[in-house]
């Protein structure tokens, strides 16, 4: 990505190589590669830095658009402040009733927008079905047959629903959006291994 000065200002974003014209000289979109960055530069020409400073994961934050500015020879793309998704629901209030913004199945206090604590739960909730769906048909082959589960069955499904119930728990818990972040962040033990706050679901031993 580059960007054209003009007279101390950037008039345009160039995000691919394409022909110009500048200063009344037509220039092939080849200049972009056969150039040299002083070359380019001479005609007002300069390759767009990025600063990543404010940019933040977009699983927990909503980032700015980026910004240009022209100093010291350099054009930098930036970003401005994030602003941290919503960890609960946004209900529908009075206000919005009176700017008929509720639609007609919906009432003031119904929810609006889920948040990441509920979404971060259905997740949770569907990885534990599926951890459990391994070992249903032992579940079925008892209710048809009368086979007895074995005991380690048993043991690993109760440890899924705990830890699953543990999860939420946590989830409901966090306190704000950098609270869930923490939850959900992989840091290096002591011995090693690579665990987050939030643990895991556990795996059946084969």
């Amino acid at each position: 990505m580059w960007g054209l000065v003009e007279s101390g200002s950037i008039t345009k974003i160039i995000n691919r190589p394409k022909a110009m014209v500048i200063n009344n000289v037509r220039h092939s979109k080849n200049i972009f590669e056969l150039w040299s960055k002083a070359e380019l530069e001479a005609i007002g020409i300069y390759e767009v830095e990025f600063d990543n400073t404010n940019k933040k994961d977009e699983q927990w934050y909503i980032n700015t658009n980026q910004s240009f500015a022209f100093a010291g020879g350099k054009i930098t793309a930036s970003y401005g402040s994030a602003t941290a998704k919503a960890h609960a629901d946004t209900l529908y209030t009075e206000q919005d009733k009176t700017d008929d913004k509720i639609p007609a199945d919906k009432d003031v206090g119904d929810v609006k927008h889920r948040g990441l604590k509920y979404n971060l739960i259905q997740i949770v909730k569907s990885q534990a079905a599926a951890n459990l769906s391994d070992t249903d048909w032992y579940i079925v082959r008892k209710a048809d047959a009368g086979t007895a589960v074995p005991s380690a069955i048993t043991t690993h499904r109760a440890a899924v629903r705990t830890k699953a119930a543990e999860m939420e728990t946590a989830i409901t818990n966090a306190a704000d959006t950098p609270a869930l972040e923490t939850l959900y962040t992989y840091t290096e033990q002591e011995d090693g291994s690579v665990t987050r706050p939030l643990g895991e679901l556990p795996r059946l031993e084969s």
